[in-house]
């Protein structure tokens, strides 16, 4: 194994990474328009841009997953020709994935071996020894026997960044990291990304959260339609207030609109975020669980496990965990997509135990799946389609049988318009919108029904900064009425303290408790996360 922390010749804060003039053309879409960027050592260079902006595509052409139609890339001041991963392996960049890349039958050591490309020729002794010197200087430690699907996401995201720089990496990307990991597995991360500046590696750091890219970065560079918008440096975002941070950055990414996005969620200071006694003033019981139990499916390990929780009309109850602890399964068993195992589900005081999927949406039960494109939409159906596609066979939109045609584009207009949903046409397929607006289509389609109560899975996950808050502005304006209640299933503990006013914690299919929103439920909720007891 090489110097994983070579960080070649020049001063810490020289130049390590130039793109110059970068462009990247799909069918009908330029992702990448002539961008330029520079990358200097012992930085974290933080990336920003709605969805579609064109941030994955830049740093998949840095990474040798796709080769750039036009422009060079300079490393260390040399032009060089990255054609393929192990090309860019070669030249020291090295890419991790939002989901982890590590074979989970294999230990943390094995992975690694095999990630040198020297199979098992390199010696298991020389390999623990490497090991140990990476998280000595990482500041973390790591079980070189355990299984790597046995760990933690924290903890695979950790191996992730070893095996980069066990490659010999000096230019290390992270995409969307810290989107499923506990704040403590943010803290962790955090500290070894201090380290890692120390010892003179470049960082890019793909994010949506501006909270998260004033924190951890040095500068800040914006993506928009596929051009560089601009870059903020290191000596501008250390005499910035956080406010002057906000609207540089906001009007960057959505010029013209900074005073309208003033008050999104990720920029507001925490303890004025959340509930805080909105819960107190709640209705009457809409949803109660009564010791559901769900058993796993199509290879899931474990169940949910006797899980007892109510909403009330006007109020958002969130759930709180890392993902894979049993929110998908409990969602889908309270919608009627998979059977429950135990218990009871009560909508309004009636049992749903034996009600179909069908029967519980016209009781006023609703879902915002997290799998947008394979469950959410029909990729294939026109936009129009898909806002009605629950109501197929009803009034108004079909009368003895028929389908009536201009009916069903007035209504698809009609939400188009009122949820802002960038679509050429009504009749465009749903699948060829960006993430974002699939959404917005999703979200119209279920709140558009009458909803009693909606279960929001991710709702937020993958979107930009604008299409959250619209999103999350919109799951409060549901409940703020009084008459409605959701259920908000999410792995940002930002956005359940935004929205929620009570916050439940899941850890491997068990409640571990319920906590009121207000001051100190972050520090709470982040306990529980990591195997804490708590009840109301």
């Amino acid at each position: 194994m090489g110097s994983a922390f070579s960080s070649g010749s020049g001063s810490p804060d020289a130049v390590v990474l130039e793109l110059r003039g970068i462009t990247k053309v799909f069918p009908g879409v330029r992702a990448n328009d002539h961008v330029d960027l520079l990358v200097r050592r012992g930085e974290v260079h933080c990336l920003l841009g709605e969805n579609g902006a064109g941030k994955s595509t830049l740093m998949n052409v840095l990474a040798g997953i796709y080769m750039p139609d036009e422009g060079s890339i300079r490393i260390d001041g040399r032009e060089v020709s990255i054609s393929c991963p192990r090309d860019a392996i070669d030249l020291g960049v090295g890419m991790v994935h939002q989901h982890s890349s590590l074979i989970p039958d294999f230990t943390v050591l094995e992975n690694l071996m095999l990630g040198r490309g020297e199979g098992w020729r390199l010696s298991t002794g020389r390999a623990q020894d490497g090991l140990k010197r990476l998280t000595t200087t990482l500041g973390v430690a790591v079980d070189p026997g355990a299984e790597t699907g046995q760990l933690s996401l924290g903890q695979q995201q950790q191996v992730e960044i070893i095996k980069a720089l066990w490659q010999g990496s000096r230019i290390l990307i992270l995409d969307e990291p810290t989107s499923m990991l506990t704040p403590k597995g943010i803290e962790d991360l955090e500290r070894v990304l201090r380290q890692l500046k120390q010892q003179g590696l470049a960082v890019i750091f793909i994010t949506h959260k501006l909270r998260e890219a004033f924190a951890i970065g040095d500068r800040v560079s914006v993506l928009r339609q596929g051009r560089l918008q601009g870059t903020i440096d290191r000596e501008t975002m250390k005499a910035a207030s956080a406010t002057e941070m906000q609207r540089l950055v906001v009007e960057l990414m959505f010029p013209g609109e900074a005073e309208t996005l003033a008050h999104v969620a990720e920029l507001s200071d925490l303890s004025e975020l959340g509930g805080g006694g909105r819960a107190a003033t709640a209705g009457e019981p809409l949803l109660e669980l009564h010791e559901v139990v769900v058993a796993g499916q199509r290879g899931e390990i474990g169940i949910v496990e006797a899980i007892s929780l109510t909403i009330h009309a006007g109020e958002v109850l969130g759930v709180a965990g890392v993902d894979g602890n049993g929110q998908r399964p409990l969602a889908e068993a309270i919608v009627g997509q998979r059977p429950l195992a135990g218990g009871d589900v009560r909508l309004a005081g009636t049992s749903l135990r034996r009600l179909g999927i069908g029967a519980r949406q016209r009781r006023g039960l609703r879902y915002v799946t997290d799998d947008r494109l394979g469950e959410g939409i029909v990729g294939s159906m026109s936009v129009a389609l898909n806002l009605v596609s629950k109501r197929i066979g009803t009034a108004p939109f079909w009368v003895h049988g028929r389908t009536r045609p201009e009916v069903i584009a007035a209504h698809a207009e009609e939400l188009v318009r009122e949820y802002s949903v960038a679509t050429p046409s009504i009749h465009t397929p749903a699948g060829s919108l960006s993430g974002g607006n699939i959404q917005k289509v999703i979200v119209a389609r279920e709140l558009s029904l009458d909803p009693k109560v909606v279960v929001f899975n991710k709702p937020t996950y993958g979107l930009d900064v604008k299409t959250t808050a619209a999103v999350r502005a919109r799951i409060r304006g549901l409940v703020d009425g009084g008459a409605a209640g959701a259920l908000l299933i999410s792995t940002d503990l930002e956005e359940l303290l935004a929205l929620s006013d009570r916050v439940a914690v899941l850890s491997r299919g068990r409640l571990m408790g319920i906590v009121r929103n207000g001051p100190g439920a972050e520090q709470e909720i982040g306990a529980l996360m990591i195997g804490g007891e708590h009840g109301e």
